[in-house]
């Protein structure tokens, strides 16, 4: 637990990134001043290379972590796909590093592991309803492929007493997202358009899939539910970060478009469609609320409206 004299120090790989930034400023906003969110670093502020157990080994030792929360990955499946090698290092390996570094430096120390709700899959295909985190781990592409083997690592060493639990995140957006998905992606080009940089015509992929779309504020907040110093939670528990009801992308092309400045018309771009697109990909939300009291709060409306206001102040 923490006291007035050891801060609870929340050890975060991938702390500058997306969800990082976001969850850094979080925690800062619970008004509580013995929680201290560091980066898993190098010598304090070098970032390390989750790639190279050595490194691992010395910033788990020098951060004296209470939660290690793992974020850093190749978390683009085009990336993924394009450098399998990479991903492969990065997602698996590097949290195995991870992982056996927090066994012998900081046995005591909890690990939170990030997944994704791409591990799931075929699963998808299979069933009508919000996927329960029993559903079977059956990826379809190479990130996918990575985050379920991660997935898999963790809960087996959990049971070889590892204190770790595992999230599988269903698609989150928000500010400071990059275009490389699909909501920034939108909202960047309503932002060039109304600037007079692009005609108003809007390059779109397959707007027919169905997605579990969350505000990435919803999903920090679960993160650092599990990492606070009076969470309790058994080792291994699986959670998935969803709403349940997931909507069409042309459902989130068409609140962007009502939000944009002037007339904006749409035309398919072949290289926006993904062939391994699986129809409708949606998890069940019940157990993260039941073990974290946890629930999304924040309409998805608002996180839409939001990207696009970051992307009409942003310079790019």
């Amino acid at each position: 637990m923490s006291s007035a004299f050891r801060p609870w120090r929340i050890a975060v790989t991938g702390l500058t990134g997306f969800v990082g930034t976001h969850f850094r400023r979080h925690v800062s906003e619970l008004g509580r001043p013995e929680i201290k969110v560091v980066p898993l670093a190098v010598d304090g502020d070098r970032t390390v290379d989750i790639r190279d157990a050595r490194q691992v080994a010395g910033a788990i030792i020098a951060s004296h972590p209470d939660v290690v929360l793992h974020l850093a990955a190749i978390a683009l499946p085009a990336s993924a796909k394009a450098d399998p090698g990479t991903a492969w290092d990065v997602n698996v390996i590097g949290t195995l590093n991870i992982a056996q570094a927090m066994k012998s430096g900081a046995p005591h120390a909890r690990l939170i592991y990030v997944g994704s709700s791409e591990a799931y899959g075929s699963s998808f295909m299979d069933s009508a309803e919000p996927l329960p985190e029993r559903a079977a781990l059956v990826p379809r592409s190479a990130y996918g492929s990575t985050k379920a083997s991660a997935d898999l690592m963790i809960g087996q060493m959990a049971m070889d007493g590892l204190n770790a639990v595992r999230f599988r995140p269903f698609n989150h957006t928000g500010p400071g997202q990059t275009s490389d998905y699909v909501v920034p992606a939108f909202a960047r080009q309503i932002a060039m358009i109304e600037r007079g940089l692009q005609p108003p015509v809007m390059q779109v992929g397959n707007l027919e899939a169905e997605r579990d779309f969350l505000d990435v504020r919803d999903v920090v907040a679960a993160y650092a539910l599990a990492a606070l110093p009076e969470t309790e939670m058994p080792a291994g528990a699986v959670m998935n970060l969803s709403t349940g009801s997931p909507l069409r992308i042309d459902e989130i092309l068409s609140s962007l478009l009502t939000l944009a400045k002037l007339p904006i018309a749409t035309e398919v771009d072949p290289l926006r469609l993904r062939p391994t697109d699986i129809k409708r990909a949606s998890g069940s939300p019940n157990f993260a609320k039941s073990m974290l009291g946890w629930e999304p709060r924040i309409p998805i409306k608002t996180a839409i409206a939001d990207v696009l206001e970051f992307w009409r102040s942003s310079k790019n």
